[in-house]
């Protein structure tokens, strides 16, 4: 298993040097620069930028030098913990992390833990009792979750609380703790806040997943050797839990490398609507403004995760089903 990991953390680092250079080849792919993006927005709003000026960006920026030398330049950085200068939000790259990374764990983490934590009892009580009134309405809600677009979903969430109940539920905070320090009273604002949110991110991941595993468990109960051991005299609670539920977890545990990345990726739409102070917001006006840098980082950030994701979710794999642990250590 330590050689299994070995080869894979080395091959993690390979994987992360080859994605800077297709992250770095693909924020540089749209023609012009933030230089470019920035005189044009100037010149919308009817100011003039002259020469000097833009050649003075440029010159700031290193944006006159060859794409190579502003790769490793970037790529230099990064191994120094610097990951480089926002053009528009005039803020270097780790602070806007260290402001965001928080709150965006906070929000995406959660709700992945309730996506599982709803899911998977309601995708074994499912399967279990096939074609009972409790599968058919988690059957409805599972369709209609999948159905509803997660913005559409909020809308409707926003018009609900504000029409109904007279309570806004956009953003994370109230004004007064919007800047505040933590503490209880802050938390208790956040947590009155952050369930809008947490619902409507969960809700098609939840449907989803219960779909996928009442699948996967209709098939393993059907299978002779849970018949044998039902025969063997093993309780039908202890047998379900024991063999068929960890072999029908087994897709569900490998996407958990497609999980980590929604920290930044999965909500751009939800965030935007609900205007949530995450990091998704900031990648899309990153992306629209080509600010180079930190699209990069984040980029990088979202590969970072991936990797460590994968790599969770193959040691999982390994934890609950013992032929692939075998199957690791003959390859070594």
């Amino acid at each position: 298993m330590l050689t299994y990991l070995a080869r894979r953390l080395v091959t993690m680092f390979l994987t992360l040097i080859a994605l800077s250079v297709v992250v770095f080849v693909v924020i540089q792919l749209p023609p012009g620069d933030f230089v470019t993006s920035y005189i044009a927005s100037l010149s919308a709003a009817g100011e003039n930028v002259d020469q000097e000026t833009v050649l003075a960006l440029r010159d700031r920026y290193k944006l006159d030098q060859p794409v190579l030398v502003q790769y490793w330049a970037w790529v230099s950085e990064i191994l120094q913990g610097n990951f480089g200068y926002s053009f528009e939000m005039q803020t270097p790259v780790s602070e806007i992390f260290s402001q965001r990374i928080g709150i965006s764990l906070a929000v995406e983490l959660t709700a992945v833990v309730v996506m599982w934590a709803v899911s998977i009892p309601i995708g074994i009580y499912s399967a279990v009792n096939q074609y009972s009134i409790g599968d058919y309405c988690a059957t409805i809600l599972g369709f209609l979750g999948l159905a509803i677009p997660n913005f559409l979903f909020a809308l409707v969430l926003m018009y609900i609380c504000y029409n109904w109940f007279g309570v806004t539920i956009t953003g994370l905070f109230s004004p007064e703790y919007m800047n505040a320090r933590w503490s209880l009273d802050r938390f208790l604002d956040f947590a009155s806040h952050v369930w809008a949110p947490i619902l409507v991110i969960s809700t098609a991941g939840a449907a989803q997943l219960v779909r996928v595993l009442r699948a996967n468990l209709l098939d393993e109960l059907n299978k002779p050797y849970v018949l044998t051991a039902r025969a063997k005299g093993l309780t039908r609670r202890r047998l379900i839990w024991r063999y068929p539920v960890r072999v029908a977890m087994n897709p569900l545990v490998s996407t958990i490398g497609w999980v980590l990345p929604t920290v930044i990726s999965s909500s751009f739409v939800t965030a935007i609507v609900l205007n949530l102070p995450t990091l998704s917001p900031i990648l899309l006006r990153a992306l629209l403004s080509q600010d180079m840098y930190l699209a990069g980082a984040l980029i990088m950030f979202m590969g970072l995760l991936t990797l460590v994701g994968t790599l969770i979710s193959d040691l999982l794999l390994a934890w609950i089903d013992p032929r692939i642990r075998l199957g690791m250590v003959g390859a070594n």
